[in-house]
């Protein structure tokens, strides 16, 4: 250990996951000290990581801290994340950044500060490529003076914002190409609760826990969309056909609008979803590079609906991974199963049921028929506790199909799930 350069100590410090760690480790020798005070490029500050944190007032964290970062020099990453700790003083919470702005690639922060800390005001026209802010709040946003000409990916988890400055730190950031934003209370001034966002150059987003009556992006790069918790009356996604993935995920819209964005989509996966089948099909229809389709626990407009796998073996050719679980039913089932064209590609299925039926089994038959070339499936099932004999004797019937099913494919690798 004692022929390493003190650059790769500076290295091996700044991958241990919490700055205690690394003060400990870097009382192992004169060279690791100083190691720690010039090659540490990374420093993190986690409460939920080290419990200690918990046990000393706010002041006395304050102090640790201060004197921890301000033993380093160009520190890159700085992460602290301070969930259940009480209010720190704003004057020592600047103290740090003006300390590491001028070198700081990454910030991770939350931290509850009286009063608020202006975090786009200090760090702004610095070098800063991923900012991650958590429980503060974002006012007077100045594009160009609090411009971020280097950042790449923004997190803004349960902050405090006005739609319009929401819009103006977007184009305060002209290299953004992640986006995410988590349960942000935003503010409108608007009777009609819109929310407008664009930026050309962004490729993914994420967005959870919003309440909009209308939410619309305009992203020219788009490639990740995924919406996880929301509930909007109308959402549009204006872009040139750069969406690949896209991920609804217990999300309620009433009009949805990707527009020309779908020609090159590879994976489409809807969860907890109420569907009009026909208006979605229509919708994706057009993505012939389509590789992965999930629906999963969908549920649809009209009762009469159905998945069509005919349908999606014609208009999907290079589709590898599919994945359905859905309400069964006879005649309903049926009509989905129609036609003769197998799922030429697909290699990995997923089936479930919510309520087991003994539809179920003659459903998974007839998809292992459509996919000759098939190597894996999985089968995910909700097993609540009997009530009546007939329904162990369903949970009896598909387990004795489901091992006489797997003797005529051998080739195939079975899975089972149970929740």
């Amino acid at each position: 250990m004692e022929h390493l350069p003190v650059e790769v100590v500076g290295n091996i410090l700044s991958r241990l996951e919490d700055a205690r760690d690394v003060v400990i480790a870097s009382m192992t020798c004169q060279k690791w000290r100083e190691a720690y005070q010039k090659h540490l490029h990374t420093l993190a500050f986690n409460s939920n990581d080290c419990p200690a944190y918990r046990d000393i007032t706010a002041s006395q964290l304050e102090i640790l801290i201060t004197r921890t970062i301000f033993q380093t020099t160009g520190l890159q990453g700085l992460s602290i994340l301070m969930d259940d700790v009480d209010e720190f003083n704003a004057a020592t919470v600047i103290a740090w950044l003006m300390y590491t702005r001028e070198t700081l690639r990454r910030l991770f922060y939350n931290v509850r500060t009286s009063p608020n800390v202006n975090i786009l005001e200090i760090c702004g026209r610095q070098k800063l490529e991923i900012l991650a802010v958590s429980h503060s709040s974002i006012t007077g946003v100045e594009p160009n003076f609090q411009r971020f000409p280097c950042l790449k990916s923004l997190s803004l988890s349960y902050v405090s914002i006005s739609a319009l400055d929401l819009r103006l730190l977007l184009t305060a950031c002209p290299k953004l190409e992640c986006l995410e934003l988590v349960d942000p209370e935003i503010a409108i001034s608007d009777a009609q609760m819109t929310l407008e966002l664009s930026s050309p150059t962004l490729k993914s987003i994420y967005v959870e826990a919003i309440s909009l009556d209308k939410f619309m992006l305009e992203a020219d790069s788009i490639e990740r969309l995924h919406l996880k918790d929301c509930s909007l009356e109308v959402f549009e996604l204006i872009g040139k056909g750069t969406l690949k993935y896209f991920k609804f995920d217990d999300v309620i819209v009433i009009h949805l609008d990707i527009g020309e964005t779908v020609d090159n989509l590879e994976v489409v996966d809807v969860s907890n979803y109420a569907i009009f089948w026909t208006k979605f099909y229509q919708m994706i229809s057009r993505s012939s590079k389509l590789r992965k389709l999930r629906l999963w626990d969908v549920t649809f407009d009209d009762e009469y609906e159905v998945i069509d796998l005919e349908t999606i073996a014609v208009c999907f050719p290079q589709m590898n991974h599919l994945s359905l679980r859905y309400e069964l039913r006879n005649g309903v089932m049926h009509y989905g199963l129609q036609g003769s064209t197998n799922l030429e590609n697909v290699t990995v299925l997923e089936l479930g049921w919510t309520v087991i039926n003994d539809f179920f089994s003659h459903w998974v038959e007839e998809l292992l028929k459509r996919c000759p070339n098939l190597r894996k499936m999985i089968i995910f099932g909700v097993v609540s506790e009997a009530e009546s004999h007939e329904e162990y004797q369903i949970l009896a019937n598909f387990t004795s199909s489901m091992v006489q099913l797997m003797r005529k494919y051998i080739h195939v690798e079975v899975q089972f799930e149970y929740e």
